[in-house]
């Protein structure tokens, strides 16, 4: 029988993912890797941190579907990516870390970079697995299975750790033989109670969440909402499971409080709450029990069971989202559509634009770009406005971290969209402290000659940061730093950059940058009080 390296039967298996592009930064002790993935067909991408190159791997996720690959050499390189792991935990990202570590007999003798890296990302992983020769395509296999929920459960980041002796060892060139997947049960009778609630209900209200993206729920959702006159709230990560200038459709949830005094009265007031695909990891505390299953009725069809302790429902199934509302409205006769017209508008109101400011620059930048851009969002103030300003016509067209809430994403998420989908244009926002974390990843952006758009929120400050002490009347410390010239470092990088005060200047910037040959960064400079009343 032929023989392959270990490393090539892995990288096979990640071919056969759909795995084509893998990003991170090389060592000595991941060169064995490397070359297996490029030889298997899945290009490795030199990045400049391995927290941005996660971030990367992430953004081509949601745009092709296949798992993120993160590649870190051993120690410090791994470490570099924590962040990015802990968030594809929280965002529930499918994600396969690869690493190189020091041989076991090697490591009784050698202490120079030694690091139990399974030990220290148990808490943030679904699995680790150190690589070994006799078992290195099952190993590879279920990793894929477990990383995104073959293996039952939510999706998440899977370690692959790979002694350096490992990777080049000889293994049988035999194709994987994968367990039978049982189908999924819907639980129809404990449902049929759900039915009964359906046909019964006047006031009935979905929140729909990452999960129901998931799912690839959207058709189902919208077919169930519209036939039942159940108006619809999201998650930020569920934004555009249904067109956002649908009438039934009052947008995203999460972080602001502005948005909650107009949307918390409607779950309050239901006599049905249909909880699809709702994950709580990314509400803020104001929408911990906010129902009450003792005496609404409350449906959670989630893809794990409730151990969180946000909430309660009255009936839980474990079980496919769009499949379940199918079920739930079938043959079920349409009751009285529940009028929230005016909540439409109050939203509306609510977060209407200024003259100029973080909304003004939101609400130019949507009018410009075209309905099929991708957008990331960094965290900060302005990440609450723009989630609840930009509207989705589609699922996975606004990406950012919402489980961890971590800065310095929206860049890299924007290389790796953009990486995926060349054809669509992909805009970027974030914060003038988040985009100086990953600035380097300006030189990614020349390099794989990715014409992203930039769009900087310069007011010098930890925006959100900086109001928080405001309002708990504390002194002013450490949120405030000096300028820096957007427009010149990214001119430095070899891309486009420019400054704006107003609307027209910004909108004349974007139109060009929309067709520009390089990446643009646009710096719109903004007062850092502009979001106070905002959000």
């Amino acid at each position: 029988m032929s023989t392959i390296r270990a490393a090539d039967a892995l990288a096979r298996r990640l071919h056969d993912a759909g795995c084509r592009h893998a990003f991170g930064m090389p060592g000595g002790e991941v060169l064995t890797l490397v070359d297996a993935l490029e030889a298997a067909g899945i290009a490795f991408h030199l990045c400049h941190h391995e927290n941005a190159a996660g971030f990367m791997a992430e953004g081509g996720h949601h745009v092709d579907g296949a798992p993120a690959i993160l590649v870190a050499t051993v120690g410090p390189g791994l470490m570099n990516g924590i962040n990015v792991i802990a968030n594809a935990d929280q965002d529930r990202v499918p994600m396969i870390v690869l690493t190189g570590c020091v041989d076991a007999a090697e490591a009784e003798t050698y202490t120079h970079q030694v690091l139990d890296h399974r030990a220290v990302l148990a808490p943030i992983t679904r699995a680790t697995f150190t690589l070994t020769p006799e078992a290195a395509a099952v190993q590879a296999d279920k990793a894929v299975r477990i990383a995104t929920g073959g293996a039952g459960g939510r999706c998440g980041p899977v370690l692959i750790d790979v002694p350096i002796s490992v990777a080049d060892q000889a293994v049988a060139d035999a194709p994987v033989r994968r367990p039978a997947t049982a189908p999924g049960s819907i639980g129809v009778d404990a449902l049929e109670t759900a039915r009964d609630w359906l046909a019964e209900a006047k006031r009935p209200i979905m929140l729909a969440g990452l999960d129901a993206v998931r799912d690839d729920a959207g058709d189902a959702i919208l077919r169930f909402c519209e036939a039942h006159g159940v108006p619809l709230v999201t998650t930020y990560k569920g934004k555009g499971l249904m067109p956002e200038d649908h009438p039934l459709c009052l947008g995203g949830a999460g972080l602001s409080p502005k948005a909650d005094t107009h949307l918390l009265p409607l779950f309050r007031e239901a006599d049905l709450v249909i909880l699809a695909g709702y994950d709580p990891i990314e509400m803020r505390t104001g929408w911990r029990e906010v129902w009450d299953p003792e005496t609404q009725n409350v449906l959670d069809i989630c893809h794990a069971a409730n151990t969180h302790g946000m909430h309660g429902a009255t009936l839980e199934a474990v079980a496919p989202v769009g499949e379940t509302l199918d079920y739930l409205g079938d043959e079920i006769e349409a009751g009285s559509v529940w009028d929230v017209s005016s909540t439409h508008a109050a939203l509306k109101d609510a977060f209407a634009a200024e003259d100029w400011g973080p909304g003004a620059v939101i609400e130019t930048c949507r009018a410009v770009c075209p309905p099929d851009t991708i957008a990331t969002v960094d965290s900060g103030a302005h990440r609450i406005l723009l989630s609840q300003m930009w509207d989705c016509p589609a699922p996975r067209m606004l990406l950012q971290s919402s489980g961890l809430c971590t800065m310095g994403c929206a860049l890299p998420l924007a290389l790796g969209a953009k990486r995926a989908a060349p054809e669509r244009p992909v805009v970027a926002f974030t914060g003038d402290a988040g985009f100086l974390m990953v600035a380097g990843e300006l030189a990614s952006a020349a390099s794989l000659g990715l014409p992203v758009v930039i769009v900087v929120f310069v007011d010098r400050s930890l925006a959100l940061i900086e109001l928080k002490q405001r309002q708990r009347q504390m002194r002013n410390a450490g949120v405030d730093f000096d300028g820096t010239d957007h427009a010149a470092v990214a001119r430095g990088f070899g891309g486009h950059g420019v400054d704006v005060h107003d609307r027209e200047a910004l909108r004349a910037a974007m139109d060009t940058a929309l067709v520009a040959d390089s990446f643009t960064l646009i710096a719109a400079h903004i007062d850092r009080r502009a979001y106070d009343g905002r959000i």
